[in-house]
């Protein structure tokens, strides 16, 4: 007990130490890192709790598995706001890539077909697709308000609306893919990948968790790519208007 007491305190901690270096260094982020880290400490404590009920019940592996994408959706919509249906546009980039590739390891034998391999895999590539929507979200709509000039000088050279967006779409799926792709270079090296080391933990050999770890790695920037590509599509259709206009932001 007094361990776990421990280690919360020392969560507890740096959550403290993070929000008060916010403050000094007047970022205007300490109340975000505080709501952040409580939000994570509720979610985390809750989430284990039902995880475990899950585990023993196979069938709520669907359900839960649902709420995870729809938390998805949820969060990476936040970043889309300003495009017209945000949630559609997070929901259809995020489930498709992610549950695709999720039932192809599956059928591969990367995951076991039971909620202790399927509901960890399914957070993996849900998790990644949302970063990667959001983060290619929140770039073209920054882009779409800093870069107007530029697309209506295309559009007044005779280029059509989504041809004019192009290199905005380009440059947002390519902003959005950078955490990936700096993962994907850096396994082994930098960082040891979750799945990697939990195989390791439960027994498996280096040389079998690191083929799985390959295979999940390569699947995660595969899936990753689709999101972003698919948000980034979906974003332009949603803001091309009749008469080939653009919509403003």
């Amino acid at each position: 007990m007094s361990q776990a007491v421990a280690q919360l305190a020392a969560g507890a901690a740096f959550a403290l130490a993070a929000a008060g270096a916010a403050r000094a260094w007047r970022l205007g982020l300490q109340r975000q890192v505080l709501v952040a880290a409580a939000r994570a400490a509720v979610q985390l404590l809750a989430v284990g709790a039902v995880i475990a009920v899950v585990f023993e019940v196979p069938a709520l592996s669907a359900p839960f598995v649902a709420v995870m994408l729809s938390s998805a959706t949820w969060v990476a919509g936040g970043r889309l706001r300003p495009l017209p249906r945000p949630r559609v546009i997070a929901a259809l980039a995020i489930g498709a890539p992610a549950l695709g590739a999720l039932g192809l390891l599956v059928a591969v034998g990367a995951f076991d077909p039971e909620p202790r391999a399927i509901v960890p895999g399914a957070g993996i590539l849900i998790g990644g697709a949302m970063t990667a929507v959001g983060l290619t979200g929140r770039r073209f709509t920054d882009a779409l308000r800093d870069r107007a000039g530029e697309v209506e000088a295309r559009l007044c050279l005779g280029d059509p609306a989504r041809e004019a967006l192009h290199p905005l779409l380009t440059t947002a799926v390519t902003s959005g893919l950078i955490p990936v792709l700096d993962q994907t270079r850096t396994a082994g090296l930098v960082t040891l990948p979750g799945t990697f080391v939990g195989l390791v933990l439960g027994g498996a050999s280096p040389g079998e968790a690191a083929r799985v770890q390959l295979l999940v790695l390569l699947a995660l920037l595969a899936v990753e790519l689709a999101a972003a590509r698919a948000a980034a599509v979906l974003a332009v259709r949603a803001v091309v208007a009749p008469g080939e206009r653009v919509r403003e932001l």
